[in-house]
């Protein structure tokens, strides 16, 4: 006798057909999609889901369709009278945040949990163009504005965006000068394969290597000199996530000691009001002041204690660009490792016998068990499983700023900072010393060290604004061997930029150093150097440009 499944599905008439019409993606399959026009209705109903036996479909029908502020009483009730906070993860919303410096983009994404950020590139986008033909894109934070120190912040900003200006064409030329188009092949539509430049015949084969070429060049050129853009620059940030991460944002914007970001709150929480009011309605009532109050009082205890009990250690004279601090034993780890590999598929064993076992194991079966476990990995994305995340590792670093901004978006990680100044010095890239740019290059360092070091006498959190992309950045990032191993591979690939290829090639070569065998699981790092890093992926984007006509 067989047995139908669908005898639990709930049932509805005709009518109720025609009144979840528009909510729900479906009304007689037990998988729908919720498309009801409301975000707080969405969230109110998933969360309501779990406190009744009824479907949802039929919540929505009893409670809901009669009553258009049904979500938000219903999230009045639970998040004000019953705090509970999880509940609040179902209302999301997406909102962009235009026209900001990046030191208030990067204390936005510092938040790691729940909230997804897509922000401008420095890489394609060129910071060469004037509003109006008068000002740059650069904030104009207002305690700075106020301060006996506008002149010359205005004058170092702007110095910084002239020389990144005029440097754009002259940098472009000498790459092309030394890197020729005829250097490389494209591909030929005739023939079906890549051929050097010289010997394509069609227009169209010759626009599409004429672009390829020049979208790299100008990307390569933009790579080398973002390091003159200031923190002030610019940015627009597109933040997508859910009401109790934006509501945790907004708590600890409000409590910055920067106006910038607490003018940012003041307009993020207006827009998120009209979109999910119920979600973000703490953030800063009195709940959320007191969250700041303690957050404030925190980080001024520690500072007090910090500078008393660190006044007297020096600062790293010639920092290295990469040094791991903190590891593990390379034994312990591999028997760590093994032991969570081998857990899975066990048969009722406990890990500590588990352990014990993988103990007395011969090394080199030990070694089987951790090879077997990436042996199949064909690419990046067939990510290792949990069991690397039983091994630690922790990084100091000493980049720039600007190859900081790119390592800050892997969230997966814990990663403490500085505030950003100019004591650690500057990279200037070689690139630019051959294209005889480097005297307008150090000009403007020496000219923001000038200002940054009068501004942070008084005013050290401002004084960030005008420290360019160049400065070197100290920050610590403590990462498991699986997140190590998706930012090495992801950040070593060929189209990478230069500086954070670098750093992470470095921070492979110390997981070998200590974890060689565990390293052999990071199978795709790549440890090369490129003259044109984009070229390659930018001929992968004009055959599919071209496929999709």
């Amino acid at each position: 006798m067989s047995f139908d499944s669908r005898v639990f599905l709930d049932s509805f008439t005709e009518e109720e057909k025609a009144e979840l019409k528009g909510h729900f993606s479906n009304a007689d399959r037990a998988v729908f999609a919720i498309i009801t026009p409301k975000q707080v209705d969405r969230g109110a109903l998933m969360s309501r889901y779990s406190r009744t036996d009824k479907t949802m479909r039929r919540v929505f029908l009893d409670e809901f369709a009669k009553n258009p502020n049904r979500g938000e009483e219903f999230y009045r009730r639970v998040l004000l009278e019953y705090g509970d906070d999880s509940v609040a993860e179902l209302g999301e919303a997406q909102v962009a945040v235009e026209g900001i410096s990046n030191i208030a983009a990067k204390k936005i994404e510092d938040r790691r949990i729940g909230l997804s950020y897509l922000e401008k590139s420095s890489r394609y986008v060129a910071f060469d163009q004037k509003v109006g033909g008068r000002y740059y894109r650069y904030v104009r934070e207002e305690s700075i504005m106020a301060s006996p120190h506008a002149d010359r912040y205005i004058e170092a900003c702007d110095h910084s965006f002239d020389t990144y200006s005029r440097s754009i064409q002259p940098l472009q030329s000498f790459l092309k000068e030394r890197e020729p188009i005829e250097r490389f092949s494209f591909f030929n539509s005739d023939l079906q394969k890549e051929v050097p430049f010289g010997q394509l015949k069609s227009d169209k084969d010759i626009k599409a290597a004429e672009r390829i070429y020049n979208v790299t060049i100008k990307a390569k050129a933009l790579d080398l000199l973002r390091g003159l853009l200031p923190a002030s620059t610019m940015t627009n940030v597109g933040i997508t996530g859910n009401g109790r991460a934006f509501e945790y944002l907004l708590t600890l914007m409000y409590g910055s000691k920067l106006k910038e970001i607490r003018s940012i709150a003041d307009q993020l929480f207006g827009e998120l009001n009209a979109v999910i009011p119920s979600f973000i309605r703490r953030a800063n009532d009195r709940y959320g002041q007191a969250l700041q109050e303690y957050v404030s009082k925190t980080e001024n205890a520690i500072g007090r204690l910090a500078k008393g009990y660190l006044s007297g250690v020096p600062p790293e004279d010639r920092p290295e660009l990469v040094k791991l601090l903190d590891f593990e034993d390379n034994s312990q780890v591999e028997v760590k490792v093994a032991s969570a590999i081998l857990y899975e598929q066990a048969q009722g064993q406990s890990l500590q016998r588990i352990t014990n076992y993988v103990k007395s194991m011969p090394t080199e079966e030990r070694h089987k068990v951790i090879r077997t476990y990436t042996e199949f990995r064909a690419n990046r994305r067939h990510r290792p499983g949990r069991a690397f995340e039983m091994v630690d590792y922790t990084f100091e670093l000493f980049t720039n700023f600007g190859m900081f901004r790119d390592l800050h978006r892997h969230r997966v990680l814990t990663m403490e900072r500085q505030l950003l100044s100019t004591r650690h010095g500057y990279d200037l890239p070689q690139e630019l010393i051959d294209a005889g740019l480097d005297k307008g290059f150090v000009e403007c360092m020496d000219l923001a060290k000038q200002v940054y070091e009068a501004m942070a006498k008084t005013m050290p959190e401002e004084a960030q604004y005008v420290v360019n992309f160049a400065y070197r950045y100290p920050y610590f990032v403590k990462m498991n061997l699986r997140e190590a191993c998706h930012m090495i591979e992801l950040r070593t690939a060929p189209q990478g930029h230069p500086d954070y290829r670098l750093a992470c090639q470095k921070m492979y070569s110390e997981i070998k150093r200590v974890h060689p065998v565990l390293a052999e699981g990071i199978k795709f790092v790549d440890m090369n150097k490129y003259q044109l890093e984009r070229f390659d992926a930018e001929k992968k984007t004009e055959k599919k440009r071209q496929q999709i006509g």
